[in-house]
C-alpha cells in the first residue's frame, strides 16, 4: 500500500477523534469517557443482550465488564440473567439511565449541528463522503429487516429509488411517491414483503416482493444508496427477498427492469435469472424470471 494512503487515513482518524472528543475523560461534559457513554447509548429501553453490545462495539470481555460495573455503580443500568437462558445477561436502563441516554442524544445532536455550521465546503458533498466512509466500515454489520412500506424510512428509500430512475432512464420525469401509496398493500404480508437494509440505524437500501398468483411473486423496487454500493448489499437483498418468497409458498419469481440499469441486470444474470417474455409496459424493456 502506498505510504501516502496510510498517512491520509491516519490524518482522517486524528481529525475525527479530535473533533468528537474521543479522548476526553468527560465525554460531552457528562463525567464519563466515551467508552462508557457508547455502552450506555447502545442499551435499548427494553433491554439489550450484553454479548450483542460487546460484539457491536468490538470490546473484549474484560473491558466490557468494567464499563458495565461502572454504569451499574452510577445507578444507570442493571444487568441480570435472561429469563430463557441464564447464560446470557441482559442490560437494562434505569429511569436515570434513560434520562442520561436522552441527554447524550441531545448533546450529540448539538455537536453534529455545530459541525455542520463550521463546514467550509459543500455540505452535501462532505455528508456523502461521511456516508461512504461509515457504510464501508460498517459493511459487515449491515442488517436486513422487514418493514412496512409506508414508514418514513421506506418512503425515503422509494423517493431516492424513483429519483435514480429519472436520471438513468429516458422518459421518466416523476419522482413522486403517492401518500398514501396505493401499492403499499401489495408489499405487506401475506401478499408480499418490503425489506430495508440498515447501516447503524440508517436505511441504505430496499427491495419489495408482491404477489402475482399462488406460485409466482414479483420483485420490485430494488435500490441501494450510492454510499453502500459495491458492498454486496444488493445481492444480500435479492437473497433475502427470494427467501421471503419461499416462505410465502412461491416457486417462481419475475421482475422487469430497463436496459439502462446495467449494474442491476449484471446482478440478475449472475444470480441465475433468465430472460422471459415481456409482461409489462415501458419504461421496462427487459424481463427476467427465476425458479426457486
Amino acid at each position: 500500500m502506498h505510504p501516502d494512503s496510510i498517512a491520509r487515513i491516519r490524518r482522517f482518524n486524528r481529525a475525527v477523534t479530535t473533533e468528537v472528543g474521543a479522548f476526553d475523560t468527560s465525554f460531552l461534559g457528562r463525567g464519563r469517557a466515551l467508552g462508557s457513554a457508547r455502552v450506555l447509548w447502545s442499551i435499548d429501553p427494553n433491554g439489550t443482550d450484553v454479548s450483542d453490545i460487546r460484539t457491536a462495539l468490538r470490546l473484549d470481555s474484560g473491558l466490557m465488564s468494567r464499563l458495565l460495573r461502572g454504569l451499574e455503580a452510577e445507578g444507570l443500568i442493571t444487568t441480570k440473567p435472561a429469563t430463557n437462558d441464564r447464560r446470557r445477561r441482559i442490560a437494562r436502563l434505569t429511569p436515570a439511565g434513560l434520562a442520561e441516554k436522552q441527554e447524550y442524544d441531545r448533546l450529540n445532536d448539538n455537536l453534529a449541528a455545530g459541525m455542520l455550521t463550521r463546514l467550509p465546503r459543500n455540505t452535501e458533498a462532505l455528508l456523502a463522503a461521511m456516508d461512504l466512509v461509515a457504510n464501508s466500515l460498517n459493511h459487515d454489520r449491515i442488517v436486513i429487516t422487514a418493514s412496512d412500506p409506508e414508514t418514513p424510512e421506506a418512503k425515503a428509500c422509494l423517493t431516492a429509488y424513483f429519483s435514480l430512475l429519472t436520471t438513468r432512464i429516458d422518459g421518466i420525469s416523476s419522482t413522486h411517491v403517492p401518500d398514501p401509496d396505493p401499492e403499499a398493500h401489495a408489499y405487506r404480508p401475506p401478499r408480499g414483503i418490503f425489506l430495508l437494509a440498515w447501516s447503524d440505524g440508517l436505511p441504505v437500501a430496499c427491495v419489495a416482493l408482491k404477489d402475482v398468483d399462488d406460485q409466482t411473486g414479483e420483485v420490485k423496487r430494488l435500490w441501494v444508496n450510492a454510499s453502500a454500493r459495491g458492498l454486496g448489499v444488493a445481492r444480500r437483498l435479492m437473497t433475502a427477498v427470494e427467501d421471503a418468497a419461499r416462505a410465502l409458498g412461491k416457486t417462481r419469481l419475475r421482475l422487469d427492469t430497463n436496459s439502462a440499469l446495467t449494474e442491476a441486470i449484471a446482478l440478475y444474470r449472475a444470480d441465475g435469472w433468465t430472460d422471459i417474455p415481456p409482461y409489462s409496459d415501458l419504461p421496462a424493456d427487459c424481463w427476467f424470471g427465476k425458479t426457486l
